[in-house]
């Protein structure tokens, strides 16, 4: 049976903790969703200018993230999304971040919060070495924690999402597979347009 095989409208919000973890995440299950009539929207935890790793590859600009961002979500189709900080303070360190902070935006404060948008189904990064990734998830897990219905949004289905590049040392066990094979076209489509940070292959940030 289709996940997506339910009469109801199923609402994605998916949260990720910078500008491409969406896209290299979940994209194919964005897609997939919202060709078949649900409704989509992001949270960006954080997006500011960044010194990369290698030299060569200098500065990605945070005004440049969020444009390959927007252009990268139109071509999913996604309509709405949000970024909670633009603070280069904070970027890269969300992990010095009172756990507080980040957990009320996501569970109320926040335009597109659990609270305010009502998503049926939620995505998290999944927790690894990454400082960024893990706190995401550790907060995401604890703003969707069982209520009193009358009292909180229940999201009922919580999924977490993994990445390539940070499987080194994880301990991600899924239980549950998407099949994306019509929508991987539409993924790598909507991964180009981060062109400051794809890498030449077998990079695992390449297309």
């Amino acid at each position: 049976m289709s996940f997506f095989s339910r009469n109801e409208r199923e609402r994605l919000l998916v949260i990720a903790p910078h500008c491409d973890d969406e896209i290299f995440g979940c994209a194919g299950l964005m897609a997939k969703a919202i060709q078949s009539g649900h409704e989509v929207a992001v949270i960006i935890v954080s997006n500011a200018d960044i010194e990369q790793y290698r030299q060569r590859h200098g500065v990605a600009r945070g005004i440049d993230r969020k444009g390959e961002m927007i252009a990268g979500l139109n071509e999913l189709g996604v309509r709405d999304f949000e970024i909670l900080f633009e603070d280069p303070d904070i970027h890269m360190r969300l992990d010095q971040l009172p756990m507080i902070d980040l957990v009320t935006r996501i569970e109320r404060t926040a335009r597109l919060s659990i609270d305010v948008f009502k998503p049926s189904i939620l995505l998290l990064p999944a927790a690894s070495y990454n400082q960024d990734h893990d706190v995401v998830y550790r907060a995401g897990t604890a703003a969707c924690r069982p209520h009193l219905r009358h009292e909180k949004h229940f999201v009922p289905t919580v999924l977490i999402y993994d990445q390539p590049q940070l499987c080194w040392g994880s301990s991600f066990t899924p239980n549950f597979y998407v099949d994306i094979e019509a929508w991987l076209p539409l993924k790598l489509a909507a991964l180009g347009h981060h062109r400051s940070q794809l890498r030449d292959a077998p990079h695992h940030a390449s297309l």
